[in-house]
């Protein structure tokens, strides 16, 4: 069975952006680079909400044969293959009103499924081989998914960063099983690898 993954990056203070909705002012470095590759070298699909899918369709398809520039770290080795993943993976992404226009990069690789369906197709892609299903940005919705028991593991990248004040990485109480903490040579980010733990009757 497929695995379920929640990648994101998060404030000490749990936060997901700050009041504007703006990630970036997280420690997003060369090790948060190299992380989110890692994951989707395992990714079999990529499933995204609207906000995040129309974020990265403007900004990742280009970035794997843009034109060399050794002093842009977004041109990095790391970024061009993210770029590269992103462009060939099967995509998904969950919305009522999103039409992906045929020019569109992606087109070919990206399925919209509507909002109050998207359980019933998490669950049925779940079985089809053994790739992770993986979930970057997207807060609304995995926070939906996870809710509904859906989602199998949460990897949090945790910032350096206190916002004391943003958009919070969980809408809603979520108790979960700590699997892993690892530092991230070079960097005052550390990854830390949950399980949603069972419900409490």
């Amino acid at each position: 069975m497929r695995r379920t993954v929640v990648n994101n990056i998060v404030s000490l203070d749990g936060f997901y952006a700050d009041e504007s909705g703006n990630p970036t002012v997280l420690n997003m470095d060369e090790t948060f680079d190299a992380y989110n590759l890692e994951r989707l070298r395992s990714a079999g699909t990529v499933l995204l909400g609207r906000t995040s899918f129309e974020g990265f369709g403007g900004y990742w398809p280009a970035i794997a044969d843009a034109d060399e520039d050794p002093d842009n770290r977004a041109l990095s080795p790391d970024n061009r293959e993210i770029s590269r993943l992103y462009n060939r993976v099967a995509k998904a992404v969950v919305s009522d009103s999103l039409t992906v226009p045929a020019g569109h990069p992606w087109a070919a690789t990206t399925t919209v499924v509507r909002r109050d369906e998207a359980g019933a197709w998490l669950e049925q892609e779940k079985q089809r081989g053994n790739e992770d299903i993986l979930i970057f940005g997207s807060r609304v919705m995995w926070n939906g998914l996870l809710a509904q028991g859906l989602v199998d593991e949460l990897h949090l990248t945790v910032s350096p960063s206190a916002l004391t004040a943003g958009q919070p990485l969980f809408l809603e109480p979520a108790n979960l099983t700590l699997l892993e903490v690892r530092p991230f040579p070079g960097s005052s980010n550390a990854l830390l690898r949950y399980r949603p733990a069972p419900a409490q009757s």
